[in-house]
């Protein structure tokens, strides 16, 4: 089971690798927006959403990540003081009743919708804009999948604790 939630692991951990450059980016991107704006008097709508499908990408490809490396937000009342089998099962729960099924749940129920922006090559937001809505709708699944793969790397995992063989 550990080989296996590793190697599920290693999807999100590329993955995370790969787009935190989004961040740098975006920065680098909005600057340049503001620079060309307020300087220059030059202003591009593809330039703003641009930003925009980073951020994008940047949340929606890095939720995966952001749950391998335990940062996501969580409501800690009593969970910090638990001992880990009290965790483990905490967290397990949460994969199997929440996360998961909410993933598969969002997955399912926004398909169609994506295939229909991709089969089409949905256009712009804007006149101007960059002509791939269907871009941005295709995050929607890959965040479930990364989601749905990171769940299970980590219920593994939990499942381990719970059978007593990590610390």
């Amino acid at each position: 089971m550990q080989r296996l939630a590793d190697a599920l692991d290693q999807v999100n951990q590329w993955t995370g690798m790969t787009v935190r450059w989004f961040a740098l980016l975006m920065v680098l991107l909005q600057f340049a927006v503001v620079l060309l704006r307020y300087v220059f008097g030059f202003s591009s709508i593809a330039l703003n959403e641009s930003v925009l499908y980073l951020h994008s990408g940047l949340f929606m490809l890095g939720a995966g990540y952001t749950l391998l490396v335990d940062r996501h937000v969580r409501v800690d009342i009593f969970y910090a003081a638990a001992r880990e089998t009290t965790k483990a099962r905490i967290d397990a729960f949460g994969y199997v009743v929440l996360a998961i099924p909410s993933m598969a749940t969002l997955l399912y129920w926004s398909w169609p919708s994506v295939v229909n922006s991709v089969s089409m090559l949905e256009g712009a937001i804007s006149v101007g804009g960059i002509p791939a809505v269907w871009l941005l709708k295709s995050l929607i699944p890959a965040f479930c999948i990364l989601l749905i793969i990171q769940s299970v790397a980590c219920l593994l995992r939990q499942i381990i604790i719970l059978r007593g063989r990590a610390a």
